[in-house]
């Protein structure tokens, strides 16, 4: 491992802040994750030279910045968490471009305020703008892959910087090219508005309800949003440090898409559980049929909030597919009720969940 005086020494000119035996739980929504060595990046130079001058030098490199899609293990990471702390946001036109540390959310309010549409299904979402082409961020109907204009990326191969269209970012559900890749690291993002300060079209009945509206509808971009956080902090989806079911990192599962082939056994699997007359949450997908995580885990046996009072990590109180710390809980604590729950549903629906955030040093 190199020695905190000797990455002092070649990150001097690059522009960050190093700081020695940082917990990363303090960088993390969930709360978890042992310590590093952080390096501060404000700027995007500093980020671009941090990161050059990490890989030139054979450092294992761990990007962070809102901390929301990450389970980190108890033992931190043994290289150089890189902290991307760039918060620039601009509106131009019917386009906004935000560097990749600004808040996700701030970013939303920032075009609704301005008098713009589109973006105001993602309020809420915790964590940073650069994160969102990364996931494929998505909620209520609308994913980031339909919105993004471009993308700038750092090649960390080639050391190029260039801006890349959606085409080339291989957008699926909750996922791309970028996820589970170190290839680039996202600098700036770039998002078309709907310039008469409407809603995109609502393609989600919760959402469609709460506004009174039929979809495909649309609303005024202000209305959607105070909805949107609405329903999003009662399911405890909105950060409140106060409360410990927003303690999460979200969705820890993503809906699981089941081939078309297999939908038939999956339904009669149900049905011998749940008898035949059970109304299941279902939706099209590419190749399959999307079926609710959240669902499957409570028809499993697992009640909000699960597995009680006295436990550190349990199901939110709100949402089922959120696992949350309440306020003691380490990495360990968490991945085994994630496999609990997984197990869970596995035995009782032939259904394998796939989890939602990055784990780093931990493994389902």
């Amino acid at each position: 491992m190199v020695s905190f005086d000797d990455l002092r020494d070649r990150l001097t000119a690059t522009g960050a802040r190093l700081r020695a035996e940082v917990p990363l739980a303090e960088l993390t929504t969930l709360r978890v994750g042992g310590p590093a060595t952080v390096a501060d990046c404000a700027t995007t130079d500093a980020l671009v030279a941090t990161v050059r001058a990490l890989d030139a030098a054979g450092i294992p490199v761990l990007l962070i910045a809102g901390g929301s899609n990450l389970l980190i293990g108890d033992d931190g990471f043994d290289g150089v968490v890189v902290r991307i702390a760039t918060e620039g946001v601009e509106i131009t036109g019917d386009t906004v471009i935000a560097e990749a540390g600004a808040n996700w959310d701030a970013v939303v309010a920032a075009t609704v305020a301005a008098g713009f549409g589109g973006l105001e299904c993602l309020s809420g979402i915790p964590g940073s703008a650069g994160a969102t082409p990364v996931q494929n961020v998505g909620a209520y109907g609308v994913e980031v892959a339909s919105l993004l204009r471009r993308v700038r990326l750092l090649d960390r191969a080639t050391g190029e910087i260039r801006w890349a269209g959606p085409n080339e970012l291989g957008f699926g559900y909750r996922t791309s090219v970028l996820k589970h890749s170190d290839a680039a690291v996202v600098l700036a993002v770039e998002f078309a508005l709907r310039a008469d300060g409407s809603s995109a079209p609502l393609g989600y009945r919760e959402l469609a309800n709460a506004l009174g509206a039929a979809e495909g509808e649309s609303r005024p971009a202000a209305e959607v949003r105070a909805a949107v956080l609405r329903l999003r902090a009662g399911k405890g989806m909105v950060l409140d440090p106060a409360d410990h079911d927003t303690w999460s990192a979200g969705s820890f599962f993503t809906n699981p898409v089941i081939p078309d082939a297999r939908v038939a056994a999956v339904r009669a699997a149900i049905a011998s559980h749940l008898g035949a007359d059970v109304t299941v949450p279902t939706f099209p997908a590419d190749g399959g049929v999307k079926f609710s995580a959240g669902w499957l885990i409570e028809r499993a046996g697992f009640a909000k909030g699960f597995p009680g009072d006295g436990s550190p990590a349990r199901l939110s109180t709100k949402h089922t597919l959120a696992l949350t710390n309440r306020g003691a809980a380490t990495a360990t604590d968490l991945v085994a009720l994630a496999r609990t729950v997984r197990e869970g549903v596995a035995e009782r629906f032939g259904i394998h969940l796939e989890p939602e955030p990055v784990t780093v040093g931990v493994s389902l």
